[in-house]
């Protein structure tokens, strides 16, 4: 196990000094690379109507709005939900009793 963190410590040295850098910013773009990897196998199985959006935020540890400020930019159609007029609705119905 060790032997094969070091040669992946000495790829991410040897990647960094050749693309000028950080390591750090080398994990960050490894980390976002893989994170929209997950997101796009994700948003396959939403289209289809196989995994809802609780599934998929568990999966992928974000909020729901999150993920739908993703489907908004990929402008992916889901519905939208308007807490305003529910809650005015709430109000209208309590006042006139």
């Amino acid at each position: 196990m060790k032997n094969n963190l070091s040669k992946i410590t000495s790829e991410l040295e040897d990647y960094a000094q050749a693309s000028n850098l950080t390591e750090l910013q080398v994990v960050k773009k490894l980390n976002d690379y893989y994170f929209n990897k997950k997101v796009n196998e994700n948003l396959k199985l939403y289209k289809k109507g196989k995994k809802k959006v609780s599934a998929i935020t568990k999966d992928l540890k974000i909020s729901p709005r999150k993920f739908y400020a993703i489907l908004e930019k990929k402008k992916i159609q889901h519905k939208k939900y308007n807490k305003t007029l529910v809650e005015q609705e709430e109000t209208d119905t309590n006042t006139s009793s």
